[in-house]
């Protein structure tokens, strides 16, 4: 199994044994949410962006206006820490001390760069289509020239990462125990509404068996982790 190997940036240092390094865990999280947050410093001044993301093998890539100050200064290489997070359950304690979260998350380091090549950056932004919705880009027109020049493409090598999750129930003091008080788990999940057609949708237009998987009441985190293994 191959792993992302640990340095003072990228250790567990609190609770140190929920830390994982291998890339099997390290990917399981970044295909299973679409939104990052990238941390960076430009001028002094520190900076964090959420958008969304996805992953071709060990390389991350996002991408943004052509406008975007932070996407402007990343030409010459910009060193980035990419953040995603999963929310599982609020864990609630005998003590407000002890009252947590399970979670899910994923920090991982390297340089974003723009990408320059015309080919990769076609394909790439093809496949961000298909990474949420697997086959949809068939069914597209192609973007069009000035689609392309609008929009700046960033990659980032995954260099460093670590993932982190915390499960299971409260973690009380022994005596804390014999109080009259609820503790347990409320959980939490990003769950799918009822798709709703666009009002201009022309008639007989019925809702695509592709996207199947996107029904009332599907799990967000499952489904994306299932359409990434298809684009895989």
């Amino acid at each position: 199994m191959n792993s992302f190997t640990p340095t003072d940036r990228s250790r567990v240092k609190r609770l140190h044994e929920r830390g994982k390094y291998d890339e099997e865990s390290v990917f399981a999280l970044l295909d299973a949410g679409f939104i990052a947050h990238i941390a960076y410093v430009i001028d002094g001044h520190p900076y964090v962006t959420p958008t969304s993301y996805w992953r071709t093998g060990r390389v991350l890539y996002w991408h943004g206006s052509s406008a975007s100050r932070m996407l402007r200064r990343q030409s010459p290489g910009l060193p980035v820490c990419v953040t995603v997070s999963h929310i599982d359950g609020f864990v609630l304690a005998r003590s407000g001390f002890h009252h947590s979260l399970n979670y899910r998350s994923v920090m991982a380091f390297g340089t974003a760069q723009i990408v320059e090549d015309p080919a990769e950056k076609s394909r790439e932004l093809d496949r961000f289509i298909d990474r949420l919705f697997p086959g949809r880009r068939a069914s597209l027109r192609p973007n069009n020239v000035q689609e392309l020049k609008a929009t700046t493409l960033i990659r980032m090598e995954i260099e460093e990462a670590a993932a982190k999750t915390r499960t299971g129930g409260p973690k009380d003091d022994d005596e804390d125990y014999a109080l009259d008080c609820w503790a347990g788990v409320i959980p939490l999940r990003q769950v799918i509404g009822q798709p709703i057609a666009d009002p201009k949708l022309r008639g007989g237009i019925g809702y695509p068996p592709d996207l199947a998987a996107f029904h009332d009441g599907a799990d967000l985190c499952e489904v994306l982790a299932g359409n990434a293994e298809k684009l895989d």
